[in-house]
């Protein structure tokens, strides 16, 4: 303890260097083990939510029918080829695919040692409030990495890819636009379900309350609908509820967990109030 107290700030800098270099470190191993394994990740992974047999539009198609909208639910074709128009595309579309998967593999490991730099200077309570952090934080961005590959990158492929302003144009879209788009929803998702640990730390400083979040309750559901409209042009029912809901439950979530430590700081402040 008393070793972390005389650490000078370049010694704090020297030690986060080597906590960024192992988690570099970790990205670069599964970039080049994905690397090495690319046809089949794209076969079976960057290209599998652009096939009709991929589970998500065989669930959506009983739900259509269970509903009665197996017309629009019930996927028959997804009429789009994918090209590559430059000398590079297919290249580096590999390298940046790998880089993807390298860092949603490597991601728990990535926040461990973020977590394990941070920890020492935090008090002992601060400690035992934060226990269980990465794997709360990893456990929210695979899920969010879940819900953006298995629900939004289908759903928004669908879209697109029926989308016809005329029957002369032809969809064919180019390898990095396919790859940087799908790439963005996915990863975008990761960080969008880490709302309720943002939710955590704003909550810890005072800047929201539960009451706060309340109060923009409805406001928040507009904007969710919204952004649901935006993300699923088609807005029919299904697909908007499918996409909200969960946005919608990540908000309760973060109401929840602002809730939680609002009540644990009055407890604290009860126990050891100030001078």
């Amino acid at each position: 303890m008393s070793d972390e107290k005389e650490m000078t700030f370049l010694d704090h800098l020297e030690e986060l260097r080597w906590h960024v270099i192992r988690a570099l470190l970790a990205v670069v191993i599964f970039t080049v083990v994905a690397f090495l394994n690319i046809e089949w990740i794209f076969s079976n992974i960057v290209f599998a939510p652009a096939q009709i047999n991929f589970p998500t539009f065989g669930y959506m198609c009983k739900m259509g029918q269970l509903v009665g909208m197996s017309d629009s639910l019930c996927i028959a074709e997804l009429p789009f080829i994918v090209q590559s128009r430059n000398m590079t595309g297919q290249f580096m579309m590999s390298i940046t695919a790998s880089f993807v998967i390298g860092l949603i593999v490597a991601f728990p490991y990535v926040i461990w040692e973020l977590w394990r730099f941070i920890r020492p200077g935090l008090e002992t309570k601060e400690k035992k409030f934060s226990r269980g952090a990465v794997w709360a934080v990893s456990f929210l961005f695979l899920l969010g990495i879940m819900f953006g590959y298995f629900l939004l990158c289908p759903i928004t492929i669908w879209f697109l890819s029926t989308y016809s302003i005329s029957p002369l144009i032809r969809n064919e879209f180019d390898i990095t636009s396919y790859v940087s788009t799908t790439s963005s929803l996915v990863l975008g998702c990761g960080i969008l379900f880490q709302f309720p640990v943002i939710i955590y730390f704003l909550s810890k400083v005072g800047i929201v309350t539960p009451e706060l979040m309340r109060k923009y309750r409805r406001h928040s559901i507009v904007g969710i609908i919204v952004l649901g409209a935006v993300i699923t042009p088609s807005a029919d029912p299904f697909s908007l509820t499918v996409i909200s809901l969960p946005l919608y439950l990540l908000f309760e979530i973060g109401i929840l967990t602002s809730a939680i430590v609002v009540r644990r700081k009055k407890k604290e402040a009860a126990l050891h109030p100030p001078d």
